[in-house]
């Protein structure tokens, strides 16, 4: 690990904080519809389970992907690619699942929207600052 690459500009330290907060709060929220009966689980309504448990696992991923961003590492710059695909192919699917007539939260459209652009950014932003 290099700490001192010049590849490790304001911005890449703003994505990597992004990505471990946004996976730290995804964790949290997940775990509590996944793991706690109580209101949160009330609350999500007609979730999804596969979409639930691939964004509850990929939190894991985010926080792990935010690390080596902020070590500005070229495999994390990869991993926010992986993210970016495997959240738009669950999101496909979530899509499939809608037009089979499956019950849904509107919510989880914009959730799984958010998740795609956000991640599309970071990954982005990645690659033009890390792949040299």
């Amino acid at each position: 690990m290099n700490l001192a690459n010049s590849n490790r500009t304001i911005g890449v330290l703003l994505i990597s904080l992004v990505a471990i907060l946004f996976g730290l709060l995804t964790i949290k929220s997940g775990g509590m519809i996944l793991f706690v009966d109580g209101p949160e689980r009330v609350a999500a309504g007609n979730y999804v389970p596969f979409v639930l448990w691939f964004n509850f696992i990929a939190g894991f991923f985010y926080v792990l992907a935010g690390v080596g961003l902020w070590f500005t590492q070229r495999w994390a710059m990869w991993l926010a690619g992986g993210i970016v695909i495997s959240t738009l192919v669950v999101f496909a699917l979530f899509n499939l699942h809608i037009y089979n007539g499956g019950q849904f939260e509107f919510r989880t459209v914009i959730a799984m929207s958010l998740r795609s652009v956000i991640w599309s950014v970071i990954a982005f932003y990645a690659y033009l600052k890390i792949r040299s």
